[in-house]
C-alpha cells in the first residue's frame, strides 16, 4: 500500500494507529511524522541523543530531518502521541535479507520521553512497526540496544525474541 508521500504503509488510513496497550491509562496514537512535527521531533531526538551521550550538532539534526521529509530516502519515522502531545519517536528503514531472499524493517532509534514512560508509547510504536512490516511483506522487525539499557530491554523481552548475534563496527 502506498501512502500520500509515496512510502508504503503511510497512507492516511494505514499510517495512523490508536493503540490501547494496557500499560498506561491513556490511549497512544502512532502516526508517520509530518512537516509540522519538527519542534516536537527535535525535543525527542535531543532526549534520545542525551540518553546515549551524543553531542548536539545542529548539522546532524538538519540531516536527519531532511531524510525524514524526503519520500525518496529510506529513513522513516513514527511519532507516538498521548493526549495530542508527542511523547515518542521511532526511526526505521527497510533492509534486504539476502540469506532468505526477503526483507525486514530495521528500527534504528526508539525513544520515549521520560515523563511518558509507562504510557505504552514504545509498545505502540513497536506494534505499529509490526503492522507496517506485515503490510510491506517484511519477514521481521529488528533492532539493537545497549546491554545496559535494562528498562527498555524488559519491554523488548516481552515483545520480541533476543537473538544470539553479536554486533561489530569498523569505525571509518
Amino acid at each position: 500500500m502506498s501512502g500520500v508521500d509515496g512510502r508504503p504503509g503511510e497512507g492516511s488510513a494505514a499510517g495512523q494507529a490508536s493503540v490501547a496497550t494496557g500499560e498506561g491509562s491513556a490511549a497512544v496514537a502512532v502516526r508517520p511524522i509530518a512537516a509540522g512535527d519538527r519542534e516536537a521531533w527535535g525535543r525527542l531526538y535531543r532526549g534520545y541523543r542525551d540518553f546515549y551521550g551524543k553531542p548536539h550538532d545542529p548539522a546532524i539534526y538538519d540531516t536527519v530531518w531532511a531524510w525524514l521529509m524526503d519520500p525518496a530516502h529510506e529513513t522513516r519515522c513514527l511519532i507516538a502521541e498521548v493526549d495530542g502531545r508527542a511523547v515518542g519517536i521511532g526511526h526505521y528503514r527497510r533492509f534486504a535479507r539476502p540469506i532468505d531472499g526477503g526483507c525486514g524493517l530495521y528500527l534504528d532509534d526508539l525513544f520515549t520521553a521520560p515523563e511518558a514512560r509507562g504510557t505504552g508509547a514504545a509498545s505502540a510504536i513497536l506494534q505499529r512497526l509490526e503492522e507496517i512490516g506485515r503490510e510491506e511483506g517484511a519477514a521481521l522487525v529488528r533492532w539493537i540496544t545497549a546491554e545496559s539499557n535494562t528498562t527498555a530491554r524488559s519491554l523488548y523481552d516481552r515483545l520480541a525474541t533476543q537473538t544470539p548475534w553479536v554486533t561489530y563496527d569498523i569505525p571509518l
